[in-house]
């Protein structure tokens, strides 16, 4: 079984038990949460549709932790004008496990 689900904006394909990084959410490590917002269920092989979202369809997860991504350099440069400009990023996650999916 498995389901598409929205979550902090993106929609992700996630099924019970699975580690998924999504953009950083308010909630506390070992929280519970409940995203109503499903596209579509998957429950060996009856696939239903959302239009958009599926009515009474709830997946649940529990936040393990906060963590950061990679590092990304952004790096500009116009030759022959002495022009270098450097900069970083890295991204603030939220790790969850899915738990459980409710049709």
């Amino acid at each position: 079984m498995y389901a598409i689900v929205e979550i902090a904006g993106q929609q992700f394909k996630v099924q019970k038990d699975q580690k998924v990084f999504v953009h950083r959410l308010a909630a506390e490590a070992g929280a519970k949460l409940e995203f109503d917002r499903v596209m579509l269920l998957d429950n060996g092989g009856k696939i239903t549709l959302g239009a958009p979202a599926i009515e009474g369809a709830i997946v649940t997860a529990t936040v393990i932790d906060h963590v950061k991504g990679d590092k990304v350099i952004i790096f500009k440069k116009k030759r022959r004008k002495g022009y270098r400009k450097r900069n970083g990023h890295r991204q603030q996650f939220t790790a969850i496990t899915i738990t459980n999916i409710k049709a």
